[in-house]
């Protein structure tokens, strides 16, 4: 059971390097919530593969800088849709 857990955090960890994927869309891809995802990449993955770990860290702190400007980005669409109707 324990193997199953462990191949999960690395194949998230390789998806994310490999896409560039949020927490967010690599959960929906993997159908598993985002508690799930982020308690795999961040603790479970440091102590499997602490390469992989540090790869993934920087991916996800990239986003992170990035948030606000994806949120700013989805309330323009949301109210030029409102106004084009």
């Amino acid at each position: 059971m324990k193997e199953m857990f462990s191949s999960r955090a690395v194949l998230l960890g390789e998806y994310i390097i490999d896409t560039g994927a949020t927490v967010r869309a690599a959960a929906k891809v993997f159908k598993i919530s985002k508690s799930t995802v982020h308690k795999d990449i961040t603790v479970k993955l440091k102590y499997e593969e602490p390469a992989l770990y540090l790869l993934v860290r920087d991916v996800l702190e990239k986003n992170k800088q990035e948030r606000h400007i994806r949120g700013g980005l989805a309330t323009r669409e949301k109210y030029l849709g409102r106004h084009q109707n």
